[in-house]
């Protein structure tokens, strides 16, 4: 369903809520800044969202291909002028009220193997003391009605002689991964994790459990090998669980097509189970909630959001909390404070 910016806005206002725990720290380690998709979503729209009423005190940005200069006469260069830009909205968020964006997460085509450290290493120059790692997202499915990642993964990405010599790079350096897949895909990512045993990996949006087109109306099948997949994937003590990505079409809940957006008890009955079982599985240290915005915004407000994730972490100690809404991103991204 096509709604303009406005119409969009005003649907979200449909479903209205106070902030639960309002006091509670929260960093919120994966956000998006963009002019290349309509609507422009850069630091006045990230403040809008973060001070609607949640106690954010921090962000981190993760690549989604924005200001690529896809015209670079090195095509190993092409993502670095998007944690530059990143750069420069972070300074200002920091000099201006307000959660800043303490992290960034930029790109770099792993493909290109051993050449990919001069990307690393730009991107460290460009990211002024923030960047802390990639995404090199591996989103592909046998099903071709199912969208593949913008960056064109291809199948058994992960285990490509030339991808792993690229990768070899990133753990060189020290930084982290994160990764966005489908979950037939979790088993190439644990065995990535085990050969790279010291690298930070982080999984994002739950293991990616499929909701569309071939996998529609499967939901309890594609859970169940989801969580048998993320079981395997979270014996590898390197790897850390993005707790989110449930406001995503592909996910298969279809919230945009409701006459008004989820309530927070909708979000937290419908996804709480696989949440709990992540956390259970991963241990809160290795588990962080995550808004993706504003690719979330598809489905409910920023407010809504995390008032789920606080409900469905209604069984947490406070210490167990404390590193769900903010230690873990914390330690994972090394964000001081």
């Amino acid at each position: 369903m096509a709604r303009t910016p406005a119409e969009h806005d005003a649907w979200l206002a449909r479903t209205t809520e106070a902030p639960i725990d309002p006091d509670l720290p929260i960093v919120d380690p994966h956000h998006h800044l963009w002019t290349h998709v309509e609507p422009p979503y850069l630091l006045d729209e990230l403040r809008a969202d973060t001070g609607s009423g949640h106690n954010v005190v921090a962000t981190v940005f993760v690549e989604c291909g924005w200001s690529w200069d896809r015209a670079a006469a090195d095509p190993v260069m092409i993502p670095v002028p998007e944690v530059a830009a990143v750069a420069e909205l972070a300074r200002r968020s920091d000099a201006t009220p307000g959660a800043r964006i303490a992290a960034i997460v930029g790109h770099a085509d792993l493909r290109h193997g051993a050449a990919a450290g001069r990307a690393l290493d730009a991107l460290a120059e460009a990211g002024d003391g923030r960047f802390v790692g990639i995404r090199h997202a591996t989103a592909w499915d046998a099903d071709p009605a199912i969208p593949d990642h913008r960056t064109d993964p291809g199948p058994g990405l992960m285990d490509e002689p030339t991808f792993r010599a690229g990768f070899a790079e990133v753990a060189r350096r020290g930084l982290t991964y994160d990764n966005w897949l489908y979950h037939p895909q979790i088993p190439e990512l644990t065995r990535l994790a085990r050969d790279f045993p010291d690298t930070r990996i982080v999984c994002d949006h739950l293991g990616g459990p499929l909701g569309v087109r071939s996998y529609a109306g499967r939901r309890n099948e594609v859970h169940a090998r989801t969580r048998a997949s993320l079981a395997e994937l979270a014996r590898c003590e390197n790897v850390a669980l993005k707790l989110g990505g449930i406001g995503m079409s592909v996910l298969g809940d279809g919230w945009y097509r409701r006459d008004a957006p989820p309530s927070s008890e909708e979000l937290a009955e419908a996804w709480g189970p696989l949440v709990r079982f992540c956390i259970d599985t991963f241990g809160p240290d290795r588990c962080m909630f995550e808004s993706n915005f504003p690719v979330d915004r598809e489905s409910c407000s920023y407010v809504v959001l995390w008032n789920a994730f606080k409900r469905m972490a209604t069984g947490a100690s406070p210490d167990e909390r404390a590193d769900l809404f903010a230690g873990t991103a914390r330690r994972v991204y090394g964000i001081a404070g």
